[in-house]
C-alpha cells in the first residue's frame, strides 16, 4: 500500500527588491538619528565657509545675501515634501531610483540612481580636500597645509577612517554624526552670539542688520538666481535622512518627517550664520575671502585664542561628518539598483555581521580616492575643484527635479480626490520640478560663459559643463551597457500609488 503524499506548496521567493528586503538591519536607527544624518549631511560650517563669500561676490546681492538663502530654500522645501510622500509609498533606500523607476520607468530610474551616485563622487574631493587641511591648521602644521603631498594623503586617510565607519554599521555612523553635528552647531551658535554682540558694541566698523536684507524683491532677477545658483548647493544633502529608511525603526514615516524639518533647521541656521556674519565684517570683506569666509572671520570675532580655533575644528567636523554621510546614501542607493536588478549583484552584498552595504561601501571609497587624487594632482586643483562643485549642481538639479515630478506622476489618480491632494502632493512638488528646472537652464547659460569659471575651457567646453553635463551624459553610455547585459530591469511596467496612502497619512493627519 503506498503512502498518501502530502502537497506541499512551492515557496514564494523574496522579492530582494522590496523596502526591507535587502538584508541592511532594520529598525537600528530612530527619527532622530535620521534627522542627524540629514543636516549633518549638508555640513552647514563647510558650506558657508565654502560659499558665502561666492554669493555675496554675485553682482547686484551686497548685503542681500540672508534674502537669497531664503529664496533657495523654497524649492528646496518643496522637495523635500515630494521625498515625505513618495516615502510614505515606497521607504526604499534607492529613493529617487526606486521612485522614479516605479512612476516614470525604468530608464529614468536608473539615470537618477546614477545622477545620485555623480554628485556624491564629485564632492568628496571638496570634502575631503577641506578635512584634510583644516585638520592640519587645527594644530598648526601649515607646512603640510600648503604642500600637496600632504593633502593628498590626509584626503586618503580621512575618506579611508570615514569608509571603515560606514563598514562598521549604521549605528556607530548615527552616533558618531551626532557628536559632530552638535559640536558644529554649537560653535556656529557662539560664533553667531559673538559676531553680533560684536555688531552691536560698534566694534572694528560692523554694520547693524536691516529688514531689507532680507527682502529678496530689493534684488534684480539677475542677481537673486545668480545668488540661488550657489543657495542650492548650500542645502544640498538632507535627502541623506530618507536613504537609511530601510534601517528606520519607522521607514515609511520618520524618514519623510525628518526630511522637512531638516531643511527648516537649515535656513534658520544659514541665515543666522550669514546675518551675523554679515553684520560683523561687511559683504566686501566676506567677497574678498569667498575661498573660506568662517577661516578668515575667526580671528576677526574671537581675536583669536581658542574660540577661533574651534571655529576651524566646526568645519573640520562638518567636512568630515559629511563626507561619512555622502558615502551612506551612495552604497545605498548602488545596493537597491543591484537588488532591482539595474546594477550587478556584487553591488548588493550586505555584511553578514554589520548588515551594511559590504561591497558598495567600499567601492564608493575606492573611487572617491581616485577621482579626489586625479584632481588634487591637477596643474591647478583649486581651480578644478571650484568649477567641480559648480558641476556637480546640475546632478543635483537633475534627481531633486526628477524627485518632484516623479511625486506628482506617481500619485496622479489621487490628486484630484481633495484640494489638499491637489496643493501638497501635486502643485508644490511640481513647482519643485519646475524650479529646479528652471535654475539648471539658467545655470547652463551661465557657466557656458567665457571668463566665468575657474578653469579654462576643455575642447572648447566650460569645465563645470564638462564634469556636470558630462558626466549626465556618461551615465546614459553605463545605462545602454546594462541594458544589454541586464536586459530584465528594463522591462519593468510603470505603477502608481495605493489609495490608502494618502488617505492615511494626509486626509486624516497632518503634513
Amino acid at each position: 500500500m503506498e503512502s498518501a503524499s502530502i502537497a506541499v506548496p512551492p515557496a514564494t521567493p523574496v522579492d530582494r527588491s522590496a523596502p526591507g528586503e535587502k538584508g541592511l538591519k532594520a529598525g537600528a536607527i530612530g527619527y532622530m538619528s535620521n534627522l542627524v544624518i540629514a543636516v549633518a549631511s549638508t555640513a552647514p560650517a563647510y558650506s558657508l565657509a565654502t560659499t558665502l563669500g561666492f554669493v555675496v561676490a554675485v553682482g547686484g546681492i551686497g548685503t542681500h545675501a540672508p534674502a537669497v538663502l531664503i529664496v533657495s530654500f523654497i524649492p528646496i522645501l518643496f522637495i523635500s515634501l515630494a521625498y515625505r510622500y513618495l516615502n510614505l509609498a515606497d521607504p526604499d533606500a534607492g529613493t529617487s531610483f526606486a521612485w522614479a523607476t516605479r512612476s516614470m520607468g525604468p530608464h529614468m530610474g536608473w539615470i537618477n540612481g546614477w545622477a545620485i551616485f555623480l554628485a556624491d563622487v564629485i564632492v568628496m574631493a571638496s570634502l575631503a580636500d577641506i578635512a584634510s587641511v583644516y585638520s592640519f591648521q587645527l594644530v598648526g602644521w601649515n607646512s603640510a597645509a600648503n604642500s600637496t603631498t600632504a593633502i593628498i594623503i590626509g584626503c586618503i586617510v580621512w575618506i579611508v577612517l570615514m569608509t571603515w565607519i560606514c563598514y562598521r554599521g549604521i549605528e556607530l555612523s548615527a552616533r558618531i554624526q551626532a557628536l559632530l553635528l552638535s559640536t558644529e552647531c554649537l560653535i556656529l551658535g557662539i560664533f553667531s552670539v559673538v559676531a553680533l554682540v560684536n555688531t552691536y558694541g560698534n566694534l572694528h566698523g560692523s554694520i547693524k542688520p536691516e529688514f531689507d536684507w532680507f527682502n529678496p524683491f530689493a534684488l534684480s532677477s539677475t542677481a537673486l538666481v545668480g545668488g540661488i545658483l550657489l543657495g542650492i548647493f548650500i542645502y544640498w544633502g538632507w535627502d541623506s535622512g530618507v536613504a537609511v529608511n530601510e534601517e528606520s525603526e519607522n521607514p515609511a514615516e520618520g524618514p519623510g518627517r525628518a526630511a522637512v524639518l531638516s531643511t527648516i533647521l537649515l535656513v534658520l541656521i544659514y541665515v543666522l550664520v550669514a546675518t551675523s556674519a554679515q553684520a560683523d565684517a561687511g559683504p566686501h570683506f566676506l567677497s574678498s575671502h569667498s575661498g573660506d569666509v568662517l577661516s578668515a572671520l575667526g580671528g576677526r570675532v574671537f581675536g583669536g585664542g581658542i574660540l577661533d580655533k574651534l571655529l576651524l575644528f566646526s568645519v573640520l567636523t562638518s567636512a568630515s561628518a559629511s563626507t561619512q554621510t555622502t558615502i551612506l546614501p551612495t552604497a545605498r542607493t548602488t545596493i537597491s539598483m543591484a537588488s532591482w536588478g539595474a546594477l550587478p549583484k556584487a553591488f548588493g552584498r550586505v555584511h553578514p555581521r554589520n548588515l551594511t552595504p559590504s561591497f558598495s561601501t567600499v567601492m564608493m571609497g575606492a573611487v572617491s580616492i581616485v577621482w579626489t587624487v586625479a584632481l588634487l594632482l591637477s596643474s591647478s586643483p583649486t581651480n578644478i575643484l571650484g568649477d567641480s562643485i559648480t558641476g556637480l549642481g546640475f546632478a543635483i538639479l537633475f534627481y531633486y527635479g526628477f524627485t518632484g515630478l516623479a511625486c506628482v506622476v506617481y500619485y496622479r489618480r489621487e490628486l484630484f480626490k481633495s484640494a489638499r491632494r491637489a496643493i501638497f502632493v501635486g502643485l508644490v512638488p511640481l513647482a519643485g520640478f519646475g524650479g529646479m528646472a528652471y535654475i539648471f537652464v539658467k545655470s547652463f547659460i551661465t557657466v557656458s560663459k567665457a571668463g566665468y569659471n575657474y578653469s579654462p575651457p576643455l575642447l572648447g567646453i566650460q569645465l563645470p559643463i564638462v564634469i556636470g553635463i558630462g558626466g549626465l551624459l556618461l551615465g546614459l553610455v553605463f545605462m545602454v551597457m546594462q541594458w544589454i547585459y541586464m536586459p530584465d530591469f528594463f522591462k519593468r511596467k510603470l505603477q502608481t500609488a495605493d489609495p490608502a496612502i494618502l488617505e492615511e497619512h494626509l486626509d486624516h493627519v497632518t503634513t
